[in-house]
């Protein structure tokens, strides 16, 4: 079992904090994928580089295990981070496109309706990637948060992306890239240490937080999983719960009467949310101030007729 971790020659963001992970002790080159993704390999860690949109190429596990016959048990993508405001972000987060209809088009990768498993890593990460950034006196300029689960590329193996933003500036700085190849380097535990965020040692704590709603940086569901070191799934924001108002005249406590993609949306999330943490107790934490009454009902009446429990804060401890 391998981890892979990937980048792209053509984002500043990517290349820089695989360089920086390149220049620590252990690697040596690896076999190179159909001929133009070389790679480099460092104890049980293989780090692949290619020159496309790191959300266009779809499937480099299943395509990494053709090549070598090695099973990829995790993918960690670096990348650059946009946002409107440009503030300075380091960001991770579960990647999907749940909320799209199989005739649309996903304009940032991904297969529509499709969700990857979320990357276990991703809650105790964000914590290792807050202490790091705060040694590397990167805080308070940049904000190291999460994200909601959105873009592609397709994969079906744990995935998560680590970010750098929100602009050229920042995706080039030297010390931001240095941060993310210092969690990759810990959290992998390639510095001879434990690797940080395995499921399979979780000692008995095995609560997982699917986040339902709020906006993309999830700050609701943010705090409990600081709080309560809980374990990540889906993150699904109010954009990715598509619902169809029924309008007034009609029952607001059917769930079939409220279209819109929501309901797929969740239960592919919660699927592989659930493949993601084989054995653990994956709860729904519903941000419920971002939503309407009417959307709380459906979602609710949803959530039980799936029999999927829900999780209010203090039960993810």
């Amino acid at each position: 079992m391998v981890s892979l971790v990937v980048a792209t020659t053509i984002d500043p963001a990517s290349i820089g904090p695989a360089s920086a992970l390149l220049s620590m002790p252990g690697w040596h080159p690896g076999p190179s994928l159909q001929g133009n993704m070389s790679s480099f390999v460092n104890k049980e860690v293989r780090l692949l580089k290619h020159d496309n949109s790191i959300v266009k190429e779809d499937h480099l596990d299943k395509r990494w295990e053709a090549a070598t016959s090695e099973v990829v048990d995790e993918v960690i993508f670096l990348s650059k981070h946009t946002a409107v405001s440009n503030r300075p972000a380091l960001t991770i987060h579960p990647i999907g496109v749940p909320h799209l209809r199989e005739n649309e088009v996903s304009p940032a990768g991904g297969k529509p309706g499709w969700a990857a498993p979320p990357n276990p890593r991703i809650g105790p990460w964000l914590k290792l990637l807050k202490t790091i950034a705060q040694s590397h006196n990167l805080i308070p300029e940049f904000e190291v948060t999460l994200e909601a689960t959105h873009h592609g590329p397709e994969i079906n193996t744990p995935t998560m992306f680590v970010e750098i933003g929100s602009t050229e500036e920042y995706w080039k700085r030297q010390d931001a890239a240095q941060a993310i190849a210092l969690l990759v380097w810990e959290g992998l535990g390639l510095g001879g240490g434990d690797a940080v965020g395995d499921w399979s040692r979780n000692n008995g704590k095995n609560k997982i937080l699917l986040g339902l709603g709020g906006g993309h940086y999830v700050p609701r569901h943010m705090d409990i999983i600081l709080k309560d070191d809980a374990w990540v799934g889906h993150l699904l924001s109010g954009y990715s719960l598509l619902m169809e108002d029924p309008g007034q005249s009609k029952t607001q406590q059917n769930p079939g009467e409220v279209g819109g993609t929501w309901r797929e949306a969740i239960k592919v999330s919660y699927e592989t949310t659930k493949a993601a943490f084989p054995g653990g107790d994956v709860l729904a934490h519903i941000d419920q101030k971002s939503f309407k009454g009417w959307q709380r009902n459906a979602i609710s009446s949803f959530l039980a007729e799936q029999n999927i429990k829900v999780g209010k804060p203090g039960a993810f401890s």
